[in-house]
């Protein structure tokens, strides 16, 4: 079996990985992310104990029991080059051999829990509602760079959202764990997520700055293929999906609604909305 570059993956001088600072066995298999560094502490004040911290760049990380589970709490920041950086030293710690820089031959299944905020994309989204994302759609590049394969189903929609917005490339598109769905998402509304690379113009914002594409937002309202409707749009997701099911493990993104594009309102509360999530997932975990 051939070994990792030096260069390919990197290690500090402690035997961490690079950008995490994390060594095997300081986390569990069990991990919710979020974006904002400042929320890993809103998910480990729930925590009965908190027995590790790691701080490095905007990759907080917090390990605790909650009800007798191990659980890892890590922020990731925000974007899909941050997802690709965590989905990957994540990996290794668990499936690749830091001494030998040999890949494992017996691999672990990761089960991880994104929970972040979302703006809904259709009218009848309520404010505060809880989201769990089946499908994700990316308007970012990432998997031009990975092989990443899609079926007839995923190829549809992904053209069709090329050929409805006018964009000049054609997206990528993954699914969230079903296990998971079943198991963390009951009750939430089930809904198809886009993730954008950035928060202003690639969501239809617009400032001081002319919009390449100014009717985007109201595309991604009408775009349907069959009964395939998009719910939402935020950063990270698509980019977790498509990882996850790159690399074998179980990832899930759950959002929640704060605000809504097509009726210009925004949460009153969406502290409130965020922490009943979060709670909701630590009790299904």
């Amino acid at each position: 079996m051939s070994k990792i570059l030096n260069t390919d993956l990197i290690l500090n001088k402690d035997g961490s990985v690079y950008h995490l600072s994390l060594k095997p066995g300081q986390i569990s298999d069990t991990i919710i992310t979020v974006g904002d560094p400042g929320r890993v502490h809103n998910v480990s004040q729930h925590f009965d104990d908190v027995e590790f911290e790691m701080n490095k760049r905007e990759f907080i990380t917090h390990v605790g029991q909650y009800k007798g589970k191990r659980i890892t709490v890590i922020s990731t920041g925000m974007g899909t080059d941050n997802v690709e950086i965590f989905f990957n030293e994540i990996d290794a710690l668990f499936n690749v051999n830091l001494k030998t820089r040999e890949e494992k031959q017996k691999k672990k299944k990761l089960r991880i829990v994104r929970v972040g905020t979302s703006g809904a994309l259709q009218e009848d989204l309520p404010l505060d509602a809880h989201l769990v994302s089946d499908y994700a759609v990316g308007l970012d590049t990432l998997m031009f760079f990975y092989k990443h394969n899609q079926d007839a189903f995923e190829k549809q929609i992904t053209q069709g959202l090329k050929d409805a917005t006018g964009i000049p490339f054609v997206p990528y598109m993954a699914r969230g764990s079903q296990e998971l769905l079943k198991k963390v998402g009951e009750g939430m509304v089930v809904g198809n997520t886009i993730t954008c690379p950035g928060f202003y113009a690639p969501q239809g914002r617009q400032l001081r700055t002319k919009l390449q594409y100014p009717n985007l937002i109201e595309d991604l309202y009408s775009f349907h293929y069959k009964n395939f409707w998009l719910t939402n749009f935020e950063m990270e997701t698509a980019g977790y999906y498509a990882m996850a099911n790159l690399l074998g493990h179980d990832m899930l993104s759950v959002n929640a609604i704060i605000a809504n594009r097509i009726t210009d309102k925004f949460s009153s509360n969406p502290n409130k909305t965020i922490d009943s999530l979060i709670v909701k997932v630590l009790d299904r975990l």
